[in-house]
């Protein structure tokens, strides 16, 4: 019984005390080893299709002044966070993007990254950022001021952004699903037409929420170069 509507997002599954849930996270791995068979399957070639896609897309976010081999960090960020959305979506399956825990740990050591590097390397290009081109004299302060707090929160919107996803729509299908004992057999079938309906929004949000994710760390690491 729950004794609180986002205690569904609770790790409860232990051994000896040791939190299995987490372990959620790694079964994208198990997937991996048919990437290594002589002859390619057509999931191979589909699954290196969006990889070809993606590395074209991030190459051209990150401009001629992106490091070589830096588009495959955030290809392989979108790998990991397709795979734990889509696991989430299977029954018993605990959802680890759903937690802070999972999303602020790739998002935040992503950005402390990037402005080490950019005030660093590239210390007058990062203080010109703070200031738009074209910006009055007088307003110039508070030009500094709100770049410099959209700056410092861009961790915690990325982390939230994709948290909050999740856990909208499996609140919304836990909710449903919680009504149907109490349902007439009519009401039941609308009520499972409109779970698999949910469940193909859901579906889409995981593929859009990885996908939004990838972009903006690589948006993110093109402004400091």
């Amino acid at each position: 019984m729950m004794t609180n509507l986002f205690s569904v997002f609770d790790p409860s599954s232990s051994i000896f005390n040791l939190s299995l849930n987490w372990m959620s996270t790694f079964l994208g791995l198990l997937l991996i080893p048919s990437m290594y068979w002589l002859m390619p399957s057509r999931y191979n070639i589909f699954w290196n299709k969006i990889l070809t896609t993606l590395h074209k897309e991030f190459k051209t976010l990150l401009e001629p002044s992106g490091h070589n081999g830096s588009s495959f960090i955030f290809i392989s960020l979108f790998s990991m966070i397709l795979f734990n959305n889509f696991m989430g979506l299977f029954p018993y399956i605990f959802t680890s993007t759903s937690h802070l825990t999972l999303t602020l740990t790739l998002a935040l050591p992503l950005w402390l990254c990037f402005m080490i590097y950019g005030w660093i390397n590239h210390t007058q290009h990062m203080f010109a950022h703070l200031v738009p081109q074209g910006t009055p004299a007088i307003l110039m302060p508070f030009m500094v001021c709100i770049e410099t707090i959209s700056n410092i929160i861009r961790p915690g919107t990325l982390a939230v952004r994709l948290t909050a996803n999740m856990i909208a729509g499996h609140l919304l299908m836990t909710l449903l699903g919680n009504t149907g004992p109490s349902m007439s057999s009519i009401l039941i079938m609308l009520l499972l037409i409109t779970q698999i309906a949910l469940l193909i929004l859901e579906s889409a949000v995981a593929m859009i929420q990885s996908y939004v994710f990838a972009v903006l760390s690589t948006l993110y690491s093109s402004e400091v170069n």
